[in-house]
This record gives C-alpha cells, structure tokens and sequence, in this order.
C-alpha cells in the first residue's frame, strides 16, 4: 500500500498544494529551490495549537523583524514576547528563543532528527517536521491532521490519545522514502482542506481507494477521543490603574507558569476560591460591574476588575508603570481586561 497511497497522494497535492508564506512548493522544489529550515522551525512552532489563519500575520512580523534565527536569537526576550502575544501556549515563545540561541551557537539547524530532538522545546512531532520538510529527510510526521488522515484510512477504533502509538506505527507504512518533505505537508494539506473533523470531502479525496474507514461507512466518526472531563471554572480579581500622564501600571509574570514572561495588569490569584487581593498601590479603586471571561485548555477564567487614577508620583507596591503602553503586547485575557477597562479612562 505504501507506494500506491503516496503516489496518490502526491499526484493530488502536485494540483492542489496550499500556498502558504513559510513553504516552498511542489513546482519550486522540483526547480531546485529548497526550504528555508528557520522558516520552517518558526511556522512548526507557530502552528502547534493554532490555526494556518491565526498564524500568517504573526509569521510575517516576526520574519520582517527577525529574517533569520541568528537575528531571533539576538532579540531581546521582551520584544519576543511582546509580538508572540495573543498566540498563546507562551512556553513556546520561551522555547522558540531558547532554540534559536542554541542553534545560532552550533552555526545552524541539524539535518536530521536526532540532532533536532537535542534542541530545546523540540519534540518528536516538530523535529519529524523540519527533518522531512526542511532536509527532505524520511521521517513520520504525525499532527492533529494526520491522525486523523490515518484513524480514517486504517479505521482505527481505539479512541485518541490511546490509539496515538498505533496510528504512530500506521503512518510509517504508508510513509515514503521519495519526496518525504512533500509527502509530509500532502498529509497536513489533506487533513485541512478535504479529510476535515467534520463532513470530510470523501467524494473527491484522492485516496478514497485506501480508506478502510471510508469502506466501512463510518470515517466521519473517527477518529474517535476519550470523553473530557468537565473543565473547572476559576476566579480572580485584576487591577487596572493609569497615572494622570497616561502610563498604566503592569506587570510581568515569572517564566514559569501560566502566561508565563508575559506583561499584565497585577492581581491576585486565580482559583475556585479565590483569596482576597490586595490592590498593587493606594488609590480610589473602582470595580466594574462587567467580568472578563476567557477559556483556558484546563479552565475557564472569570476575572473581576478594578481600576483607578493614580497620582503622577504613585508608587506601586508590585508592578510598573509604563508610558507607551502597547495593548497588542499583551496576551488575550489581558487585552479583554483592557477592552473592558479603557472606556473608564476616557
């Protein structure tokens, strides 16, 4: 099968390959061109928990800003986290600057998946990746779409994450030696645009001949999860305050944890029971009778807020004031706190 699957397959993604700003296509690679590794590296990061759509325009700043990964690796941390903000997963922005100052020091990327895997913050599923669309190495590139792709073709029961190893195993019989690299993003390509979670586009897949699932009757079924369990719904209480010469009072949060290097208005803890918070300097603060909700992967958030107009020479207890104050540096929960709080300020 492997053979006949991939010809299928790549003969579709010949006609039918997304053009996307960080990859080379069928057409140019066959004239010669090749990938670019750090573009590639910067959109794998990117695209692990977000969509094609939400990370063109990040893509394109960083690349204007950063055109190479000696350049990332320069870059101040703030400035990273700054532009990352809103992506979300921000372990990832520190594990994107970790790996471009290692691979800056070693004078380029690995060509292989063994050296890519002693990189920082690359797993399995991102050094397959690079490996096989960088290096056109052979490699077993398994995301969210080709697992899907591969639970339908070979109409594996076992729901997700159990079935992971198997599908895993699945995917490398049906993974070529010949063009690896292109293989690798037919799959992904396959996965987004016709072989979708929900009504897939059998009648015009190109390897409905292959597809145990399709033959059965039950491929927009699979692949099949493991029921979640409820998510808990935490609380806290922010505060917002600018001074009279429009600096706002943030602060950045420690490394590690959630939102972890991120600037952010202070507050206190976010729990199902809350303790009180105390506001980050004296002041007349003032709650909103409007929450702020956001949706975590673990837990959903309902924020209370609070600002005040602080004196010219406040001096704040935790946080600082900052005089340019960029809302689009700041991650998502912190900006609806702002979409909430501005109008106050007007």
């Amino acid at each position: 099968m492997r053979d006949s699957f991939a010809i299928d397959l790549l003969g579709w993604y010949d006609r039918h390959a997304r053009a996307l700003p960080w990859r080379i296509g069928p057409a140019d690679r066959a004239a010669g061109m090749r990938p670019d590794p750090y573009r590639v590296w910067l959109s794998e990061v990117m695209l692990q928990q977000t969509t094609v759509a939400a990370v063109r325009a990040y893509f394109a700043r960083f690349t204007s800003l950063w055109p190479d990964v000696q350049a990332l690796a320069a870059a101040p941390d703030a400035a990273v986290m700054a532009e990352w903000a809103g992506l979300g997963y921000y372990a990832r922005a520190r594990n994107l600057l970790a790996c471009a100052r290692a691979v800056a020091a070693q004078g380029g990327f690995p060509d292989a998946e063994t050296g890519l895997r002693r990189l920082p913050g690359i797993g399995p599923y991102t050094a397959a990746a690079v490996a096989a669309i960088a290096f056109d190495r052979p490699a077993v590139v398994v995301d969210g779409n080709v697992e899907r792709v591969i639970s339908r073709v070979f109409a594996v029961h076992e729901p997700l994450p159990r079935s992971r190893p198997q599908i895993a195993a699945l995917a490398a019989t049906v993974t070529p030696q010949d063009r690896p690299g292109d293989y690798a993003q037919a799959m992904m390509d396959l996965g987004a645009t016709l072989c979708t979670p929900r009504n897939p586009a059998c009648g015009i897949c190109p390897v409905i001949a292959h597809c145990e699932g399709r033959r059965a009757g039950i491929a927009a079924d699979l692949p099949r999860k493991q029921a979640k369990p409820a998510k808990p719904t935490r609380r806290g209480v922010v505060f917002v305050a600018r001074r009279t010469d429009g600096a706002m009072l943030l602060e950045r949060r420690p490394d590690r944890g959630l939102l972890g290097g991120t600037l952010g208005w202070p507050g206190g803890d976010w729990s199902e029971t809350p303790a009180p918070a105390h506001p980050p300097l004296a002041a007349q603060w003032t709650p909103l009778n409007t929450e702020v909700r956001h949706t975590f992967t673990h837990f959903h958030l309902i924020l209370s807020v609070q600002i005040a107009h602080a004196a010219p020479d406040a001096e704040p207890d935790s946080g600082t004031f900052v005089p340019d104050f960029a809302p689009r540096s700041l991650p998502t929960v912190m900006r609806k706190v702002w979409d909430a709080a501005a109008p106050h300020f007007t």
